[in-house]
Protein backbone atom coordinates (compact mmCIF):
# COMPACT_ATOMS: atom_id res chain seq x y z
CA UNK A 1 0.00 0.00 0.00
CA UNK A 2 1.12 3.45 -1.02
CA UNK A 3 1.43 5.92 2.14
CA UNK A 4 -0.42 9.02 1.29
CA UNK A 5 -1.36 12.01 3.41
CA UNK A 6 -4.70 13.02 2.13
CA UNK A 7 -8.34 12.74 2.73
CA UNK A 8 -11.47 12.14 0.09
CA UNK A 9 -15.14 11.96 -0.08
CA UNK A 10 -14.80 9.26 -3.07
CA UNK A 11 -11.93 7.24 -4.14
CA UNK A 12 -12.64 5.44 -8.02
CA UNK A 13 -10.16 2.56 -8.83
CA UNK A 14 -10.32 1.55 -12.67
CA UNK A 15 -8.99 2.29 -16.23
CA UNK A 16 -9.21 5.78 -17.21
CA UNK A 17 -10.10 4.32 -21.47
CA UNK A 18 -9.92 5.48 -24.86
CA UNK A 19 -12.77 4.52 -26.42
CA UNK A 20 -14.69 5.40 -29.47
CA UNK A 21 -18.66 6.08 -29.67
CA UNK A 22 -20.32 4.98 -33.04
CA UNK A 23 -23.56 5.89 -33.69
CA UNK A 24 -25.07 4.80 -37.07
CA UNK A 25 -21.62 4.28 -38.76
CA UNK A 26 -20.75 7.93 -37.35
CA UNK A 27 -17.69 7.51 -35.12
CA UNK A 28 -15.86 9.75 -32.33
CA UNK A 29 -13.00 9.22 -30.41
CA UNK A 30 -13.52 10.21 -26.42
CA UNK A 31 -12.26 9.35 -22.83
CA UNK A 32 -14.41 6.83 -21.21
CA UNK A 33 -14.13 4.91 -17.67
CA UNK A 34 -15.72 5.30 -14.22
CA UNK A 35 -12.56 7.11 -13.49
CA UNK A 36 -13.59 9.64 -15.93
CA UNK A 37 -17.37 10.34 -15.78
CA UNK A 38 -17.42 9.70 -12.20
CA UNK A 39 -14.45 11.46 -11.46
CA UNK A 40 -15.56 14.57 -13.37
CA UNK A 41 -19.28 14.49 -12.16
CA UNK A 42 -17.94 14.31 -8.22
CA UNK A 43 -15.58 17.14 -8.78
CA UNK A 44 -18.39 19.01 -10.82
CA UNK A 45 -20.19 18.46 -7.44
CA UNK A 46 -17.96 20.34 -5.65
CA UNK A 47 -16.24 16.63 -3.96
CA UNK A 48 -12.59 15.54 -3.03
CA UNK A 49 -12.16 13.10 -5.27
CA UNK A 50 -9.23 10.71 -5.73
CA UNK A 51 -8.61 8.42 -9.00
CA UNK A 52 -6.77 5.17 -9.08
CA UNK A 53 -5.94 4.19 -12.79
CA UNK A 54 -3.30 2.19 -15.30
CA UNK A 55 -2.61 3.37 -19.00
CA UNK A 56 0.59 3.29 -21.32
CA UNK A 57 3.40 5.65 -20.48
CA UNK A 58 2.98 7.65 -23.74
CA UNK A 59 -1.01 8.43 -22.57
CA UNK A 60 -0.41 9.83 -19.47
CA UNK A 61 -0.89 13.00 -20.72
CA UNK A 62 -4.56 11.88 -20.90
CA UNK A 63 -4.33 12.37 -16.96
CA UNK A 64 -4.35 16.42 -17.34
CA UNK A 65 -8.02 15.88 -17.10
CA UNK A 66 -7.99 15.40 -13.92
CA UNK A 67 -5.59 18.14 -12.77
CA UNK A 68 -7.80 20.59 -14.29
CA UNK A 69 -10.61 19.63 -12.42
CA UNK A 70 -8.64 19.32 -9.13
CA UNK A 71 -9.07 15.49 -8.78
CA UNK A 72 -5.93 13.91 -7.37
CA UNK A 73 -4.27 10.65 -9.00
CA UNK A 74 -2.63 8.01 -9.02
CA UNK A 75 -1.42 6.36 -12.24
CA UNK A 76 0.83 3.53 -13.21
CA UNK A 77 2.20 2.38 -16.39
CA UNK A 78 1.25 -0.21 -18.49
CA UNK A 79 1.24 -2.10 -21.96
CA UNK A 80 -1.62 -0.70 -23.37
CA UNK A 81 -4.31 1.92 -22.34
CA UNK A 82 -7.86 0.21 -22.04
CA UNK A 83 -10.62 0.98 -24.34
CA UNK A 84 -13.76 -0.13 -26.01
CA UNK A 85 -15.95 0.56 -28.98
CA UNK A 86 -19.68 1.26 -28.17
CA UNK A 87 -21.34 0.59 -30.74
CA UNK A 88 -25.24 2.17 -31.12
CA UNK A 89 -27.78 2.97 -33.57
CA UNK A 90 -29.49 6.17 -32.84
CA UNK A 91 -33.29 4.14 -33.05
CA UNK A 92 -32.32 2.43 -30.13
CA UNK A 93 -30.00 4.00 -27.38
CA UNK A 94 -30.60 1.37 -24.68
CA UNK A 95 -28.86 -1.12 -26.54
CA UNK A 96 -24.95 -1.30 -27.39
CA UNK A 97 -21.97 -4.19 -29.23
CA UNK A 98 -18.50 -3.79 -28.00
CA UNK A 99 -15.21 -4.06 -29.60
CA UNK A 100 -12.04 -4.25 -26.92
CA UNK A 101 -9.32 -1.87 -28.36
CA UNK A 102 -7.10 -2.36 -25.69
CA UNK A 103 -6.45 -3.83 -21.68
CA UNK A 104 -4.57 -1.68 -19.10
CA UNK A 105 -4.35 -5.12 -17.08
CA UNK A 106 -4.81 -6.19 -13.35
CA UNK A 107 -4.42 -3.80 -10.51
CA UNK A 108 -2.28 -4.75 -7.30
CA UNK A 109 -2.73 -4.19 -3.70
CA UNK A 110 0.81 -2.56 -3.79
CA UNK A 111 -1.06 0.12 -5.61
CA UNK A 112 -3.67 1.03 -3.75
CA UNK A 113 -3.17 4.72 -1.53
CA UNK A 114 -3.58 4.77 1.97
CA UNK A 115 -6.75 7.49 1.65
CA UNK A 116 -9.00 8.47 4.40
CA UNK A 117 -12.37 8.44 2.70
CA UNK A 118 -15.99 8.36 3.13
CA UNK A 119 -16.46 6.27 0.05
CA UNK A 120 -14.03 3.71 -1.96
CA UNK A 121 -15.50 2.85 -5.32
CA UNK A 122 -14.46 -0.20 -7.58
CA UNK A 123 -15.36 1.27 -10.98
CA UNK A 124 -13.62 -0.98 -12.82
CA UNK A 125 -14.78 -1.39 -16.89
CA UNK A 126 -13.12 -4.95 -18.10
CA UNK A 127 -13.26 -7.99 -15.97
CA UNK A 128 -9.50 -8.79 -14.88
CA UNK A 129 -8.54 -5.48 -13.30
CA UNK A 130 -9.51 -6.31 -9.94
CA UNK A 131 -9.64 -9.81 -9.02
CA UNK A 132 -11.30 -11.59 -5.47
CA UNK A 133 -8.14 -11.36 -3.66
CA UNK A 134 -7.94 -7.47 -4.24
CA UNK A 135 -11.49 -7.50 -3.75
CA UNK A 136 -11.26 -9.23 -0.47
CA UNK A 137 -8.28 -6.76 0.69
CA UNK A 138 -10.66 -3.96 -0.45
CA UNK A 139 -13.43 -5.04 1.65
CA UNK A 140 -11.07 -5.23 4.71
CA UNK A 141 -9.76 -1.74 4.49
CA UNK A 142 -12.70 0.13 3.37
CA UNK A 143 -15.55 -2.11 5.34
CA UNK A 144 -18.72 -0.46 4.87
CA UNK A 145 -17.56 2.34 2.45
CA UNK A 146 -17.11 -0.11 -0.26
CA UNK A 147 -18.92 0.56 -3.55
CA UNK A 148 -18.68 -1.91 -6.55
CA UNK A 149 -20.19 -1.50 -10.15
CA UNK A 150 -20.70 -5.26 -11.50
CA UNK A 151 -19.66 -4.85 -14.75
CA UNK A 152 -15.51 -4.89 -13.95
CA UNK A 153 -16.63 -8.69 -12.95
CA UNK A 154 -19.31 -9.79 -15.68
CA UNK A 155 -18.18 -7.88 -18.81
CA UNK A 156 -14.75 -9.06 -20.44
CA UNK A 157 -12.73 -10.55 -23.29
CA UNK A 158 -13.50 -13.69 -24.84
CA UNK A 159 -12.67 -15.13 -27.84
CA UNK A 160 -11.25 -11.53 -28.56
CA UNK A 161 -14.71 -10.23 -28.31
CA UNK A 162 -16.52 -8.03 -25.30
CA UNK A 163 -18.75 -10.42 -23.70
CA UNK A 164 -20.87 -10.80 -20.54
CA UNK A 165 -20.08 -13.76 -18.52
CA UNK A 166 -22.12 -15.67 -16.28
CA UNK A 167 -21.26 -16.24 -12.64
CA UNK A 168 -21.50 -19.36 -11.06
CA UNK A 169 -23.79 -19.20 -7.72
CA UNK A 170 -20.62 -19.31 -5.43
CA UNK A 171 -18.57 -16.46 -7.63
CA UNK A 172 -21.57 -14.25 -7.53
CA UNK A 173 -22.07 -14.75 -3.68
CA UNK A 174 -18.26 -14.36 -3.17
CA UNK A 175 -18.44 -11.39 -5.09
CA UNK A 176 -21.62 -9.42 -4.00
CA UNK A 177 -21.38 -9.94 -0.47
CA UNK A 178 -18.15 -8.14 -0.35
CA UNK A 179 -19.59 -4.57 -1.15
CA UNK A 180 -21.62 -2.30 0.47
CA UNK A 181 -23.01 -0.23 -2.18
CA UNK A 182 -23.94 -2.42 -5.42
CA UNK A 183 -24.19 -0.63 -9.48
CA UNK A 184 -25.77 -2.81 -12.07
CA UNK A 185 -27.44 -1.99 -15.44
CA UNK A 186 -31.29 -3.93 -16.14
CA UNK A 187 -28.97 -6.34 -18.61
CA UNK A 188 -26.50 -7.22 -15.15
CA UNK A 189 -29.17 -7.82 -12.96
CA UNK A 190 -30.95 -10.25 -15.48
CA UNK A 191 -27.85 -12.07 -15.98
CA UNK A 192 -26.83 -11.99 -12.10
CA UNK A 193 -30.56 -13.10 -10.74
CA UNK A 194 -32.59 -14.37 -13.99
CA UNK A 195 -35.16 -12.03 -13.13
CA UNK A 196 -36.39 -9.26 -15.51
CA UNK A 197 -38.27 -6.67 -12.80
CA UNK A 198 -36.32 -4.66 -11.79
CA UNK A 199 -37.04 -4.16 -8.41
CA UNK A 200 -37.62 -8.53 -8.09
CA UNK A 201 -34.04 -8.45 -9.36
CA UNK A 202 -32.91 -5.65 -6.69
CA UNK A 203 -34.61 -7.43 -3.68
CA UNK A 204 -32.65 -10.87 -4.62
CA UNK A 205 -29.23 -8.40 -4.77
CA UNK A 206 -30.04 -6.99 -1.52
CA UNK A 207 -30.29 -10.32 -0.19
CA UNK A 208 -26.73 -11.00 -0.98
CA UNK A 209 -25.23 -8.55 1.51
CA UNK A 210 -25.35 -5.34 0.02
CA UNK A 211 -27.05 -2.35 2.04
CA UNK A 212 -28.10 -0.17 -1.21
CA UNK A 213 -28.54 -1.81 -4.82
CA UNK A 214 -28.80 0.60 -7.56
CA UNK A 215 -30.35 -0.43 -10.85
CA UNK A 216 -30.02 2.01 -14.23
CA UNK A 217 -32.39 0.83 -16.94
CA UNK A 218 -34.16 2.32 -19.66
CA UNK A 219 -36.77 4.04 -17.93
CA UNK A 220 -34.81 5.20 -15.29
CA UNK A 221 -32.87 4.40 -12.17
CA UNK A 222 -34.11 2.24 -9.22
CA UNK A 223 -32.75 1.60 -5.70
CA UNK A 224 -33.46 -1.64 -3.71
CA UNK A 225 -32.93 -1.51 0.37
CA UNK A 226 -33.01 -4.06 2.70
CA UNK A 227 -36.56 -2.43 3.68
CA UNK A 228 -37.88 -0.40 0.64
CA UNK A 229 -37.49 0.75 -3.07
CA UNK A 230 -37.51 3.53 -4.85
CA UNK A 231 -37.55 5.09 -8.48
CA UNK A 232 -37.00 7.80 -10.15
CA UNK A 233 -37.61 8.20 -14.21
CA UNK A 234 -34.83 9.56 -16.54
CA UNK A 235 -36.36 13.21 -17.70
CA UNK A 236 -33.48 13.48 -20.82
CA UNK A 237 -34.76 15.06 -23.87
CA UNK A 238 -31.76 12.93 -26.21
CA UNK A 239 -29.82 10.02 -25.35
CA UNK A 240 -26.06 10.98 -27.44
CA UNK A 241 -24.65 10.84 -23.76
CA UNK A 242 -25.72 6.90 -22.62
CA UNK A 243 -22.50 6.13 -22.74
CA UNK A 244 -21.20 6.97 -19.16
CA UNK A 245 -24.41 7.04 -17.76
CA UNK A 246 -23.93 4.18 -14.97
CA UNK A 247 -20.77 5.62 -13.82
CA UNK A 248 -22.18 9.47 -13.59
CA UNK A 249 -25.61 7.77 -11.75
CA UNK A 250 -23.62 6.07 -9.31
CA UNK A 251 -21.14 8.54 -7.89
CA UNK A 252 -23.81 11.49 -8.00
CA UNK A 253 -25.84 9.04 -6.13
CA UNK A 254 -23.08 8.45 -3.46
CA UNK A 255 -21.83 11.84 -3.53
CA UNK A 256 -24.79 12.66 -2.58
CA UNK A 257 -25.78 10.24 0.10
CA UNK A 258 -22.83 11.96 2.21
CA UNK A 259 -25.32 14.49 3.35
CA UNK A 260 -28.72 13.11 2.12
CA UNK A 261 -30.96 10.22 2.50
CA UNK A 262 -31.67 7.20 0.38
CA UNK A 263 -34.47 8.74 -1.24
CA UNK A 264 -33.13 12.55 -1.74
CA UNK A 265 -30.14 11.14 -3.16
CA UNK A 266 -31.87 8.99 -5.40
CA UNK A 267 -33.74 11.79 -6.64
CA UNK A 268 -30.37 13.86 -6.99
CA UNK A 269 -28.70 11.13 -9.14
CA UNK A 270 -31.71 10.57 -11.73
CA UNK A 271 -31.78 14.46 -12.83
CA UNK A 272 -27.99 14.87 -13.13
CA UNK A 273 -27.57 11.88 -14.88
CA UNK A 274 -30.33 12.94 -17.39
CA UNK A 275 -29.20 16.02 -18.03
CA UNK A 276 -25.23 14.21 -18.59
CA UNK A 277 -27.28 12.46 -21.23
CA UNK A 278 -27.57 15.08 -22.94
CA UNK A 279 -24.16 15.70 -23.71
CA UNK A 280 -21.89 12.75 -25.04
CA UNK A 281 -19.04 14.66 -22.39
CA UNK A 282 -19.29 14.04 -18.60
CA UNK A 283 -21.56 16.24 -16.80
CA UNK A 284 -20.35 19.64 -16.70
CA UNK A 285 -23.47 21.69 -15.81
CA UNK A 286 -23.69 23.98 -12.85
CA UNK A 287 -25.55 21.87 -9.95
CA UNK A 288 -28.16 25.22 -10.12
CA UNK A 289 -29.59 23.41 -13.63
CA UNK A 290 -29.72 19.49 -11.24
CA UNK A 291 -31.79 21.85 -8.60
CA UNK A 292 -34.12 23.57 -11.63
CA UNK A 293 -35.01 20.11 -13.08
CA UNK A 294 -35.91 18.53 -10.00
CA UNK A 295 -38.10 21.37 -9.19
CA UNK A 296 -39.94 21.15 -12.70
CA UNK A 297 -39.90 17.41 -12.79
CA UNK A 298 -39.44 15.58 -9.79
CA UNK A 299 -41.29 17.75 -7.08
Amino acid sequence: MVKEEFESDIVIIGHVAKDIIEIDGVSKSVLGGAVYYGGLTGSRMGLKLAIITRLKIEDFPILESFEKNNIKYFAYPAKETSGIKNIYSSQNMEYRSYEPLGFAGAFNKEEIPDINTKFFVIGSIIAGEIDLELLKYLNEIYNGRLGLDIQGFIRGLKESKMQYFNLTEKEKVEIISKVDYLKVDETEAKILTTLSSISKAGKQLTKLGPKEVLITHKNGINLSLKNGLYFFPWKNKTSIGRTGRGDTAFISYLGSRITKSPEDSLRFSAALTSLKMESIEPFSLPLSAVEKLIREEYI
